[in-house]
């Protein structure tokens, strides 16, 4: 017999269903986690499906035919690092593979397990391997593992004693070292989109243990600012309504109203959460402050993620796409303070790397802003992925040998150095596309100048 959900395990409000082992895993409980003297999960371990069939999105990696669902089929699951936002179904699917390949699971947090947690699976993952039996062992918040704890896991990845699943909010190019790294598959998981997290939720209302016991009515105004506000983050939803639904204590039926909600969100947006489930709402606000030009604001959701426990290096790396994404050629200078703000933050580490980290977000914060250089990049993207790349024009080809030279590479190339200032207009673009201003600087700070000598030179284009 299958069971989907809380709900429909007898014995399962004291214990987690077969094979599935808890090991440091960091628990919250909501206004609402209390019922008859026994403490219930929060609602979004609740619903968590148990069967890849009732698995909500990531089709490509779990529907008939895809990575998973084959591994699954042949009996061939493999080392991997899911990749994505918070509530994005890294722990779910992990634990899915699980159930579904008869694997023993040990589950351990980053943040509150060392190398000797890791050891322990490690060894009963040998035990089970001589019994025949796989073992996972998931990571949560792998990035957050030092050097060290990495180390420990290579043997056991490399020669099978576990099956190593790692989940992760940053790019494990940066934070995963290199071996690794290299015996892991890394996929990407993108965040659920407003129509996946819709049939979450109808699908909560009906299968929870808890409100499915309740009348409750919710407004097109209040799904849409559950689903939107959770931002593609399932958990967010969930939290949310497990809050707001908190609210009304033991009462059966009820409206939940916007003002629940909204009260809900802000509950639990106080929380900056150490183990990183949260900080990506911390950093959007810091993001945002610096942007919009306000470095009083921009301090303040900076000390908040250095309190709440966030590495100063996440913090550094953002500041450097900020610099290029907001302030660009506004301020030739934001880029390099930001990388080398990144660089002094590495060596320096906390707490002063603290201050470092001031100085550049105050900098960016008060600079010139301007994103016309990503909205170059992302018009040149577009036209390329619509029309596909265009065949380069001879005369902008490198006629490195004589055969090529033969083939008229090159030929006709005008020389902007022999010019007296140092230009000739040249059409640069392939032959068969007209020529279009992808840049289009801004009149802010230094982009002001550069707008002016672009009007200049390419008087038809600017």
């Amino acid at each position: 017999m299958t069971f989907k959900y809380w709900k429909d395990y007898p014995d399962r409000l004291l214990k987690t269903p077969p094979d599935l082992v808890m090991t440091s895993r960091k628990k919250d409980h909501t206004l609402f986690s209390q019922s008859g003297g026994r403490n219930l999960p929060p609602l979004a371990d609740r619903v968590r499906p148990v069967t890849l069939a009732d698995f909500v999105g990531h089709e490509e990696l779990v529907g008939s035919g895809h990575i998973l669902q084959k591994a699954l089929e042949t009996d061939s699951l493999f080392s991997m690092i899911f990749w994505g936002p918070p509530g994005s179904g890294k722990t779910t699917l992990a634990k899915l593979l699980a159930s579904h390949s008869q694997a023993a699971f040990h589950e351990i947090s980053a943040v509150a397990a060392g190398v000797k947690e890791v050891r322990t699976v490690l060894k009963t993952g040998g035990s089970n391997r001589e019994m025949g039996r796989k073992t996972i062992l998931f990571i949560d918040e792998i990035h957050r593992f030092n050097k060290a704890q990495q180390d420990a896991l290579l043997h056991a990845v490399e020669d099978g004693t576990i099956i190593l699943i790692g989940a992760t909010t940053e790019n494990p190019s940066f934070e995963v070292i290199g071996p690794l790294l290299s015996r892991c598959r890394v996929i990407r998981l993108p965040p659920y989109t407003s129509e996946q997290l819709a049939a979450m939720l109808d699908r909560a209302l009906v299968e929870d243990i808890v409100l499915s016991r309740r009348d409750i009515t919710l407004t097109d105004d209040v799904r849409h600012l559950l689903i939107e506000s959770a931002g593609g983050d399932a958990r967010k939803m969930f939290n949310a309504l497990d809050i707001a639904t908190g609210q009304y204590g033991k009462q059966e039926s009820f409206t939940l109203t916007r003002e629940n909600v909204k009260e809900a969100l802000q509950q639990r947006g106080l929380l900056y959460d150490r183990a990183g489930d949260y900080h990506y709402d911390t950093i959007s606000a810091f993001i945002k402050s610096v942007r919009g030009s306000d470095p009083d604001a921009a301090v303040y959701w900076l000390v908040v993620m250095l309190e709440g426990g966030e590495k100063p290096e996440f913090i550094a790396r953002r500041l450097v796409i900020l610099a290029s994404e907001d302030i660009g050629n506004a301020d030739p200078q934001a880029l390099v303070l930001a990388s080398s703000g990144f660089q002094a933050v590495h060596m320096v580490g906390l707490p002063e790397s603290g201050l470092i980290l001031a100085q550049v977000t105050t900098y960016l914060a008060a600079a010139p802003k301007s994103n016309a250089a990503y909205l170059a990049l992302k018009g040149a993207t577009s036209r390329v992925q619509d029309e596909g790349a265009q065949t380069v024009p001879l005369h902008l080809r490198n006629p490195a040998t004589g055969l090529m030279a033969s083939f008229d590479y090159g030929k006709d190339y005008a020389y902007p150095h022999d010019e007296p200032e140092h230009f000739i207009r040249v059409d640069y673009f392939p032959e068969d596309m007209a020529a279009e201003a992808f840049y289009r600087p801004t009149d802010q700070g230094h982009e002001k100048f550069i707008r002016q000598r672009l009007e200049k030179l390419w008087s038809d284009r600017y």
